[in-house]
């Protein structure tokens, strides 16, 4: 393999402006990387004159900003660092076993199904590999993919924003959620014509939110809340007080609430299309080895 020219600048230097500008002082990087503020100032300055741009503006008293130019190198210095760090790993598991951290995003009504699978199942096929978990909102999602703070994640279909590569690993659509002894517990199926006079406790969260409150609209409907909360549990804790009715996606095989309040599920009738849930992954990244393997796992195993 033919090399043009090495490049008079080290990573390590690449290294250095990263944790600069990420925590926004010299200083914050001097402690985080256990060296000097002067070896770090040398060394972007050093970086700064091979590179021939000024690549941050550094001010005392408000820190360290970069450039157009610096967020350009810093983008793709990130690139380089982790396929230099990917090099290493390889090496040190010539066996072909996969390890190393995978990052894994995950909307938080779907974490109690999604996540116990990769931990327990994939884990333990692969138990070199860490597997480090976020939780965040669907419209969080998106910049932490972009930015390589997150691997892999998975997401309901609906409202994923950017565009990033995905694939469907299975599809269900809302329910409705009562108290056991609600008025409605004993019907088949419920209306959301049914619903609208009735107080409703809104699981009040990107995508969710939108989602529930799209299939009222578009029958011309609007639903009466009475309590907001992004938590899913709270939603059926308050539900199994006799507070008022849940629309939810995500199916939970307990059937009672967080305090022990029995719960009944019902369909909505006329049908409501099926909402899929999906993992997705950066579209302009190139993947390590072990996020592909956890792809592919995710994809192939049967959820429901």
């Amino acid at each position: 393999m033919y090399i043009d020219q090495v490049p008079n600048f080290s990573l390590r230097q690449l290294s250095y402006l990263i944790t600069a500008a990420r925590l926004g002082t010299i200083s914050a990087a001097a402690s985080e990387l256990h060296v000097s503020s002067s070896a770090i100032s040398d060394s972007i300055t050093a970086l700064e004159h091979e590179m021939g741009a000024q690549l941050c503006i550094r001010k005392k008293a408000h820190g360290l900003v970069l450039t157009t130019a610096g967020k350009q190198v810093a983008a793709r210095a990130a690139s380089l660092i982790n396929e230099a760090n990917e090099l290493e790993r390889d090496l040190k598991t010539s066996d072909g076993e996969l390890a190393g951290p995978i990052t894994i995003g995950c909307y938080p009504t779907l974490a109690p199904m999604i996540l116990p699978v990769l931990l327990a199942e994939f884990g333990e096929r692969h138990p070199r590999v860490s597997l480090e978990i976020v939780e965040t909102t669907q419209d969080l999602m998106a910049g932490k993919l972009e930015s390589g703070e997150i691997d892999v994640a998975f997401v309901y279909e609906t409202l994923v924003p950017g565009a990033p590569n995905h694939a469907q690993l299975f599809s269900q659509p809302a329910h409705v959620v009562l108290a056991a002894d609600d008025l409605f517990a004993s019907r088949e199926t419920v209306r959301l014509e049914d619903l609208v006079e009735r107080d409703m406790i809104l699981l009040d969260s990107p995508p969710s939110s939108q989602h529930t409150l799209s299939m009222f609209t578009d029958r011309g409907l609007q639903p009466k809340i009475r309590h907001r909360t992004t938590s899913y549990e709270v939603v059926r804790t308050l539900v199994g007080r006799g507070l008022g009715y849940g629309v939810l996606v995500q199916r939970l095989n307990n059937i009672s609430s967080y305090e022990g309040y029995p719960l009944v599920v019902k369909e909505i009738e006329p049908a409501v299309e099926p909402v899929g849930v999906e993992v997705i992954w950066p579209s302009g990244a190139a993947l390590t080895r072990r996020a592909k393997n956890l792809i592919k796992f995710a994809i192939s195993r049967k959820w429901k």
